[in-house]
């Protein structure tokens, strides 16, 4: 297919993965071949309602809204999505089916969600890897050479994501199974909350939670 005209024309399915800022360009090229098709339109790009696409594309169309991430990559994503009502079941079951492709997808039946859904998963993962960077740092400063510590933090962040994922117990539980009285993790975790990191994450989260609200 060469162009967004034969696109719109021919595909049941259409993926909007293209940058938010040239959205609306390629909304308005799609246009015309949708006016009378009942096709679904899956968009992934960030900050962009499904009111605004519906004003670009359509009223008739079946739009569903996704927020992923970018441990899609290695299909271990987490993405939600939400769909407008003409949307049917089975487009429904399309839709979950190429995000589940890559990863976790769950829906939301409230549109503002997403804001919070991209502050605690959509930049989640950066969040992660500062506290990754974070430890390899104080494992240099321990003596370990790069290599050690990269492959430790990596592998003890992997390791407690699947016992987290797997397991029935909730993540408080799985902290205090770890956390011996005296022991070296209290130690540790003492002055993670003596620094207040709790207090810190939430602002953290709403502050990305705000951002995504005044981008959109």
């Amino acid at each position: 297919i060469a162009n967004s005209k034969e696109i719109g024309a021919q595909a049941d399915v259409i993926v909007l993965a293209v940058k938010p800022q040239v959205m609306h360009d390629v909304c308005r090229q799609l246009q015309p071949a949708l006016e009378s098709r009942a096709c679904l339109v899956l968009s992934v790009a960030a900050g962009i309602s499904s009111s605004h696409l519906q004003r670009w594309l359509g009223d008739h169309l079946a739009l569903v809204r996704c927020m992923p991430n970018t441990p899609a990559l290695v299909g271990k994503g987490a993405s939600a999505l939400y769909a407008n009502q003409r949307v049917s079941n089975d487009q429904r079951s399309i839709a979950e089916e190429l995000l589940g492709a890559v990863g976790l997808a769950v829906w939301l039946d409230d549109e503002r969600l997403m804001d919070a859904v991209t502050a605690v998963s959509g930049s989640g993962p950066a969040y992660f890897f500062l506290l990754m960077e974070a430890l390899q740092d104080a494992a240099l400063d321990l003596g370990l050479d790069a290599d050690t510590a990269r492959a430790l933090v990596c592998q003890t962040a992997l390791g407690a994501a699947e016992l987290a994922a797997t397991s029935s117990a909730t993540a408080a539980e799985l902290r205090r199974q770890v956390t011996s009285p005296g022991g070296t993790t209290e130690q540790a975790l003492n002055q993670f909350e003596h620094g207040n990191l709790r207090a810190l994450v939430k602002q953290a989260v709403a502050a990305a939670e705000r951002r995504s609200r005044e981008l959109s």
